[in-house]
């Protein structure tokens, strides 16, 4: 039986994914194909990129090294793609790729997040790994939604549903 700290954690970071993924839709709504791969600066990450680099990213710690699978992540290859794919199918591949390590930290054991493994050139437990990747996703999903924003100008909704000014009970 899975002990209740585990399962909140399961819980959480899940909960933390389903909403990177729910603000990405939301921001890239708003952009069209031409904007998806307008470099912000020079040393900058085109939104298209980004999407890649995070599916990249996400893929190496949570579904090959958490899941235990092979890794076969270009990383390189995430940075200097300059277009060709559009927004239906990179949010495809977001949206399977958020499917998949979902379904690897609901199904994973008690003993994977204990687990010490290399990731890249760290040490991480199993906690650290979905630690990693959801913080990591969160991170870029900041990241796009500063740059579609700037792109756009647009308010992006994230909170519409909610009275952000409700004080705690």
């Amino acid at each position: 039986m899975e002990n209740q700290v585990l399962s909140e954690f399961k819980k959480h970071a899940i909960f933390r994914l389903n909403e990177s993924q729910r603000m990405i839709h939301l921001a890239l709504a708003k952009v069209n194909e031409e904007q998806l791969w307008q470099l912000p600066v020079s040393n900058g990450l085109r939104l298209g990129n980004q999407l890649l680099h995070l599916c990249g990213n996400m893929t190496q710690y949570l579904i090959a090294s958490f899941g235990e699978k092979t890794d076969e992540r270009k990383r390189d290859e995430e940075f200097t793609v300059a277009g060709g794919a559009d927004i239906r199918s990179l949010l495809t591949l977001f949206d399977n790729t958020v499917k998949q390590v979902i379904n690897t930290i609901e199904e994973a054991p008690e003993s994977a997040f204990t687990r010490i493994r290399k990731v890249q050139d760290f040490e991480f437990s199993g906690v650290g790994v979905v630690l990693h990747a959801v913080e990591y996703c969160s991170y870029h999903t900041g990241q796009i939604a500063f740059w579609v924003k700037q792109l756009t100008a647009a308010d992006l909704g994230f909170n519409d549903q909610h009275d952000l000014n409700q004080l705690n009970e």
